[in-house]
């Protein structure tokens, strides 16, 4: 009975230590499962998505494969909010460094009156001295200050090109900001006219080599225009501006807006400059052409505050009060008018007159009357010293009773004609006539001022002038498709070729390099690549490469011949442009080429003119 009741006992506690082993299971189970969610959210909520949890008893594994050290540890830190650090078992990875980046170089070049300054990291195989070499040559006797920095790092596809387009622009540029980046030049610059800046663009965009980004920002200051002078002419036929100036936009708009209104004929422009003696200066062009539409005809002057309106012969005596009373009233303040209303005079016979004649030839005739043998002495010492000495052939008459302002008139028109191309002035007592052609287009202003400034501004004149374009001078480089059709008549007679297998030149093609080179010298700064063409035998790699290496060495030798190659690239295209069939030996001798594609400074509307220089093994 006792062994009985002791089984009973140890059955008991057996049952009991087992049930408790469950409990303590599922407990376990439990605080796990729990733990391992709550981690779990705490780490998606924190984006830490790539790091797995594991829940072993009380302690917490973390496994996954961190970007980098500083997210491992981010990821700790989340889940010891959690859970006491003493219990995270931390068997994260972390991705194996790329190693440091290398920098980014960039150069900044600023050049003004007191010297030139360059700042910047660049690679160490820059070589400095070299560099700064040639900025004190840039800049002459100009100080040079060096501030480069060399980093250890191999320099970057596309710096050296930019680099040296930027030093070769610092030539054309006295006032101006360079920065440079691999394939990125930023051009920061100002200029002394708009012509200037208009073509300092053209000759910057002509030599940015290919696939290098060029950023212009130049500036053209605006003209001091002194006197600030408008004429404007009326006649039966319609009205032109002989000169005119404004000092803005808005300003400009206003006055060619009044000058429609009063009969302007063609096409005007105002130049934009400082120096205007009022802020209403475009009302007072306004007020003043607006009378001068009234009277029909005749001509109104405006230097600086000064305005003088004549009337032609004939214009009613009344009307002419009328329109002149009511401008003197309308007037902004600073303003002052002077007007003038020709008496009628039979013409004579007897009337002075002092005429010059320019010929295209740069021959000038002096004819009609001076004062005496002192005037005629200056007229013709001024008329040398404008002209040259064996120009001039002087063929005036000394007589008496002349006007007291005859010789500041003659010099005057002399002075005008200077500005012309061939013409011819008359001088009277009341006017001056002048009649011609120019190569400025600022011609008839400058003759406007001119006489406003030496006669006064009551004189009356009339100019007659027309502008021409100025001829090419001989040194002119040749434009884009004539260096494209003297290319071709090279490559007509001759070819460039090759020692089998190989981008060494052969002899027999240096006289064709000869003259390809006197050809590119006088093309001027054109963008060109040098394409290197071969047939489809060999693996395509080695074609790929040989083409490269032979484009390579034809441009290596137009330096070698001093031809400008700053804005050409030689470019190897392989075996993927064929122009024949490589079936045949004919084809695949046509294959075997280096082209010179001539690229326009923009995008054309057409493609661009390609001249093939065909190269064939031998």
């Amino acid at each position: 009975m006792r062994l009985k009741s002791l089984l009973l006992t140890g059955v008991s506690f057996a049952a009991a230590a087992a049930l408790s082993l469950v409990v303590a299971k599922f407990a376990l189970d439990g605080v796990e499962s729990s733990t391992e969610f709550a981690v779990r959210a705490s780490l998606d909520s924190a984006s830490f998505d790539w790091a797995e949890v594991t829940a072993d008893g009380l302690r917490v594994i973390l496994e996954g494969t961190a970007p980098d050290e500083a997210a491992r540890f981010a990821a700790a830190s989340e889940i010891g909010k959690l859970v006491d650090v003493s219990r995270i078992i931390d068997q994260m990875a972390v991705v194996p460094s790329k190693g440091i980046a290398p920098p980014q170089f960039s150069a900044e070049i600023l050049r003004n009156d007191a010297g030139i300054s360059v700042i910047g990291l660049v690679p160490a195989s820059t070589n400095r001295d070299a560099m700064v070499a040639d900025l004190h040559t840039i800049a002459g006797s100009e100080n040079v200050a060096d501030f480069l920095e060399p980093a250890a790092y191999a320099a970057p596809r596309g710096w050296s090109e930019a680099m040296e387009f930027g030093m070769e622009a610092l030539k054309s540029l006295p006032r101006a900001k360079i920065s440079v980046t691999p394939h990125a030049v930023a051009i920061t610059a100002i200029t002394e006219s708009t012509e200037a800046k208009s073509r300092l663009e053209r000759r910057l965009n002509r030599m940015t080599p290919a696939g290098l980004h060029l950023t212009l920002d130049i500036a053209a200051p605006r003209p001091v225009i002194t006197p600030f002078t408008l004429r404007y002419s009326l006649t039966e036929n319609g009205g032109q501006f002989d000169a005119c100036s404004a000092e803005t936009e808005a300003s400009r708009a206003r006055i060619l807006r009044a000058a429609q209104s009063a009969g302007l004929t063609g096409q005007a422009d105002c130049t934009i400059g400082m120096g205007v003696p009022s802020p209403n200066w475009a009302r007072a062009v306004e007020l003043s052409l607006a009378k001068l539409a009234e009277l029909g005809s005749g001509t109104v002057t405006l230097a600086n505050a000064d305005i003088t309106l004549v009337a032609t012969q004939g214009t009613s005596q009344a009307a002419f009060d009328r329109a002149v009373g009511e401008l003197e009233n309308s007037l902004p303040n600073v303003f002052a008018l002077h007007a003038i209303l020709p008496e009628t005079q039979e013409a004579s016979e007897e009337t002075p007159e002092f005429s010059a004649t320019l010929s295209p030839e740069g021959q000038v005739q002096l004819r009609g009357r001076v004062a005496d043998s002192t005037q005629s002495r200056m007229t013709n010492s001024f008329a040398q010293a404008r002209f040259g000495t064996t120009q001039v052939h002087n063929a005036t008459r000394q007589v008496d009773d002349l006007p007291a302002d005859w010789a500041v008139r003659i010099l005057a028109a002399m002075q005008a004609l200077s500005m012309l191309e061939r013409g011819s002035v008359t001088v009277l007592p009341d006017s001056v006539t002048i009649r011609g052609m120019s190569y400025r287009k600022d011609a008839s202003a400058a003759i406007a001022r001119l006489f406003s400034e030496r006669l006064g501004q009551a004189e009356s004149y009339e100019l007659a002038i027309t502008y021409e374009e100025p001829p090419l001078p001989e040194d002119q480089p040749l434009t884009p498709e004539i260096c494209a059709r003297a290319l071709v008549e090279v490559q007509s007679d001759a070819k460039i070729t090759f020692e089998p297998g190989s981008a060494t030149v052969a002899t027999g093609s240096k006289d064709t390099l000869d003259q390809i080179a006197d050809i590119l010298k006088r093309c001027g700064e054109l963008k060109i690549e040098i394409q290197g063409h071969t047939d489809s035998q060999g693996r395509e790699a080695m074609n790929q490469e040989l083409s490269q290496t032979r484009a390579e060495s034809v441009l290596n030798a137009l330096r070698a011949r001093r031809v400008p190659t700053l804005t050409y690239e030689a470019r190897g295209y392989g075996e993927a442009q064929p122009i024949a069939d490589n079936n045949t030996a004919e084809g695949r001798e046509a294959n075997r080429r280096i082209e010179f594609k001539l690229i326009q400074a923009e995008e054309p509307a057409t493609p661009p003119d390609t001249t093939a220089l065909e190269a064939t093994d031998q």
